[in-house]
């Protein structure tokens, strides 16, 4: 995670730099990892989508690297849910981020917070974006839901890498959600790794060097840049799984 208003002030100039989204800190998200059901747990890892599964829930900044996740919650919990509970919406809340205060936005005198963009499942929150209901839009706010919806994919994006490349995410996997909850870990940290460079990140990602360029990649800023270039660390948080209840799911350790 940024630790300081520099690191979070990088982050959304990129996300205006390539999205088109201003003051952006990261996109949130869920995803269902799927699971075969622990041994008497009932209906308590069955999520809406009809198999069970433990939830990762994941911001993203620009690039596709991970910033924060919780993994472990029960699947019956909704995304909501799990960011209701979670260290990322109690840090939020306590104002502990040292998130930059509200600027104006660039040609504008409009002032206007730092935001997290999430979808629907999310409540709008000062510094929490979701776009208008669609019901009746103007093209104004057509707009804006476009453009927040462009910088919102960065995090369905990053799934849809963990998903691809690491293959355990492809079927239920057999073991506790226990264990579950280390694979999902690895395969997070394993993945900010490869992003780290450009080289290990085209093979990643299965992108042109080319294209990465022209996003203004930033390893190719650096042409000797090597795998183990500084990054922003990964904020790793692990629900309690074993809980029965959403509001016991409370964050376990946070490793770096």
């Amino acid at each position: 995670m940024p630790r300081c208003k520099e690191e979070w002030l990088e982050i959304a100039q990129e996300f205006e730099l390539k999205w088109q989204f201003p003051h952006c800190l990261g996109a949130l998200d869920g995803k269902h990892i799927s699971i075969l059901p622990p041994p008497n747990s009932g209906s308590q890892y069955y999520n809406y989508k009809h198999f069970f599964s433990i939830v990762l829930l994941a911001l993203v900044d620009a690039n596709y690297r991970f910033l924060y996740v919780d993994i472990g919650c029960c699947g019956r919990v909704s995304d909501g849910g799990v960011y209701n509970n979670s260290s990322l919406a109690k840090a939020f809340t306590d104002n502990s981020l040292d998130i930059p205060a509200d600027t104006h936005l660039s040609g504008s005198d409009i002032i206007t917070p730092y935001v997290v963009v999430a979808d629907d499942a999310f409540a709008l929150k000062p510094h929490q974006m979701k776009p208008f209901s669609y019901r009746q839009l103007t093209t104004e706010k057509q707009v804006f839901n476009y453009r927040l919806s462009r910088a919102r994919r960065v995090v369905e994006h990053a799934f849809g890498m963990l998903s691809q490349r690491f293959r355990v995410f492809g079927k239920a996997i057999p073991l506790s959600p226990e264990k579950a909850q280390v694979i999902a870990m690895a395969a997070c940290c394993l993945h900010n790794f490869l992003l780290r460079s450009r080289v290990s990140a085209d093979c990643y990602m299965q992108t042109p060097l080319a294209v990465m360029q022209r996003l203004e990649w930033p390893a190719c800023q650096n042409k000797e840049a090597t795998g183990m270039q500084q990054m922003p660390a990964l904020f790793v948080t692990s629900s309690a799984s074993t809980s029965t209840a959403p509001k016991e799911q409370s964050a376990g350790k946070i490793h770096r």
